[in-house]
């Protein structure tokens, strides 16, 4: 059978982390909010009692509401009532965008349907309904589809994995040439790894560019408009910057600077760490890092996590090509030097990624409970598996240093590769009969294969001879698996929302039950005790209302007749009157108990034990 190459062996593993990624983004909840609407005025199923002059929605954090749909009043027929002049209302931390209403609008239940995009890129969107004067039937029927769902959203969210990946692949293979100083094969390889992670992010990135519109629900000119617009347009103009850096730096460049020529020794590492930064600010300055409290330091701290990472991960794969391809090259400095390099790397990881995970999760009991937590788990897990692997690979590392089999390679650039054990040439094929003078060219080609057949496997049996760099090969391999795991958790981490944000939106908005003690005496037997009231869900809107009654000692207390009504005196609203329905002894239940608007309600609760024995006890009862 013919032998497979490392050529192959790359495509496959191409294969299998694009499948991967595509299904772990299937799997996943498609345009995860990252914000949430906290408030509106009115309120979701207020009932008021004139039109409004606008409509105004609160958010969980900064967001961005662009287009012709971004915020839109329908009237129950579905005809739009709002001038969609959309007003930015933000103030004291709160964030409140309105838009302002027609006149003259007439009584009837109104739809409000909204979409926005996140400060961290996704995009979010919802609806519900007020009613003036009194709800009515409504024909308004809003699309299913959500801005960042369906086919465009998994196209979106699958396209940043080879985007995460080009950058490790790109930062890690320069580190590792830069720093590493390894000869003329490992140059080569880094070059080539940085070369396909520079592809893979430019084309991951135009791909994002041209999608940023239909997954935002937007013209693609909005889209640009917005931060992660311009992030994405930033990141390409770097990659063309990158292109030269890579020309310079693995062309001309490198063939100068071995006859000791060209630019200074400082100038090709500060100009790809000012790349390298600048590329990762393109995601720091656009996604998680940048919204919420401490900003300021989570957005450096971004920075310096992907760098870590490029640095270690990318430079795990360089490794890893060196010892299939150039074993001999692997020498002690080399892995000193990276060993160094990938140390310092988890050092910053792990500092960064601590702090990364206590400002988005904020308690154990998000981290159990949300997909970002679990998502979190699953890499800390792996990350703890890839460093026992580094573990096993620092002690191969620690036998080549003992080892006494192979010199180490050189830090400078050796002469060109020969075979060490050359095939014979083939023999010439006899002339033709007719006094041909050709050779058989299939002939040729058949001996050429079959030579390198042979010096193929010669070299990998002289590298498989090498226990300890086949041993530092097989550990490395093992990490390199891992790592490209923990690099499609992590890309489906930065399209999941925060802990904090999912916990915090969970709440938000979701009114607290209202329970109420009230003692009373209507003044005859039996007539004194106390009156437990529960209001649920405790908001505007609908709700249930239970009435315990219970005597002096505990017990059940009975009542004739029970009547409740409800005042809002800030308004002049009200009294809205209801008559529990006696369930059980002592028990009485009011579930159509109905809260139009947020504000001090006073309730007023009537008992009457006897034909003369009647009570009235006041109460204020605050709905948010």
């Amino acid at each position: 059978m013919p032998t497979t190459t490392t050529a192959t062996r790359a495509a496959r593993l191409l294969v299998l982390l694009a499948a991967l990624g595509t299904l772990l983004f299937a799997g996943a909840p498609q345009a995860a909010a990252h914000a949430s609407l906290t408030g509106s005025s009115p309120a979701d199923g207020e009932v008021v009692a004139t039109a409004p002059d606008t409509v105004v929605l609160t958010f969980s954090e900064r967001v961005t509401l662009s287009g012709d749909k971004a915020l839109r009043v329908l009237d129950p027929a579905g005809g739009r009532v709002d001038t969609g002049e959309i007003t930015d209302l933000s103030a004291d931390g709160a964030v409140r965008h309105g838009v302002a209403l027609t006149g003259g609008l007439a009584d009837g239940t109104y739809t409000v349907a909204w979409q926005a995009i996140s400060a961290d890129s996704h995009p979010i969107a919802g609806a519900f309904t007020f009613s003036v004067g009194a709800p009515s039937e409504t024909s308004v029927r809003l699309s299913d589809q959500r801005p960042g769902g369906g086919t465009v959203g998994l196209l979106y969210e699958t396209a940043r994995f080879p985007a995460y990946a080009g950058f490790v692949l790109l930062v890690g293979g320069v580190a590792f040439t830069l720093l590493c100083r390894p000869g003329a094969g490992a140059a080569r390889a880094g070059g080539r790894l940085a070369l396909a992670g520079w592809t893979a992010l430019t084309g991951a990135t135009l791909a994002l560019v041209l999608l940023r519109g239909p997954y935002t629900g937007v013209g693609l000119r909005d889209a640009i408009d917005t931060k992660t617009g311009t992030a994405l347009l930033s990141r390409l103009l770097l990659l063309a910057a990158a292109a030269l850096f890579l020309a310079v730096l693995y062309g001309g460049g490198a063939r100068e600077r071995r006859g000791g020529r060209g630019l200074p020794g400082y100038a090709l590492p500060v100009a790809g760490t000012l790349l390298a930064v600048g590329l990762a600010a393109t995601w720091a300055l656009s996604e998680h890092a940048s919204t919420g409290h401490w900003s300021q330091v989570a957005v450096p701290a971004d920075v310096i996590h992907l760098l870590a990472a490029g640095a270690w991960l990318g430079g795990l794969a360089t490794l890893l090509t060196l010892l299939f391809r150039f074993p001999e090259q692997v020498s002690r400095a080399v892995v000193r030097r990276f060993s160094l390099l990938a140390f310092w790397s988890v050092v910053a990881l792990a500092v960064t990624g601590t702090f990364q995970a206590w400002r988005q999760v904020g308690d154990a009991d998000a981290l159990l409970s949300t997909r970002y937590g679990q998502l979190l788990i699953v890499k800390v897990a792996l990350v703890v598996l890839i460093l026992a692997a580094a573990w096993i690979s620092r002690r191969w590392t620690a036998r080549l240093a003992e080892g006494t089999g192979h010199q180490d390679a050189p830090d400078t650039d050796p002469p060109a590769e020969h075979d060490p054990d050359p095939a014979p040439e083939p023999a010439a094929v006899p002339s033709a009969p007719g006094g041909g003078s050709g050779e058989d060219p299939v002939r040729r080609a058949q001996l050429a294969r079959q030579r390198a057949a042979v010096r193929q496997t010669r070299r990998r049996r002289d590298r498989d001879a090498d226990a300890e760099r086949s041993g530092l090969r097989r550990s490395v391999l093992a990490e390199a698996a891992i790592a490209a795991l923990i690099l499609a958790v992590t890309t489906a981490l930065t399209g999941s929302t925060p802990a904090r944000t999912e916990a915090a939106a969970a709440t938000a908005g979701t009114p607290e039950p209202i329970s109420i003690q009230l003692p009373y005496d209507t003044g005859g037997p039996h007539g004194q005790g106390t009156a437990l009231l529960d209001i649920t869900p405790g908001g505007t809107g609908d709700n249930v209302l239970h009435l315990r009654l219970t005597d002096p000692e505990g017990l059940p207390n009975g009542a004739e007749e029970v009547r409740i009504s409800l005042t809002l005196p800030a308004e002049d609203l009200g009294p809205l009157r209801y008559e529990p329905t006696h369930v059980d002894v002592g028990h009485w239940v009011a579930d159509d108990l109905r809260l139009p608007r947020p504000g001090d309600w006073e309730l007023s609760l009537t008992l009457r034990t006897s034909e003369i024995d009647q009570t009235t006890e006041t109460t204020t009862v605050t709905v948010g």
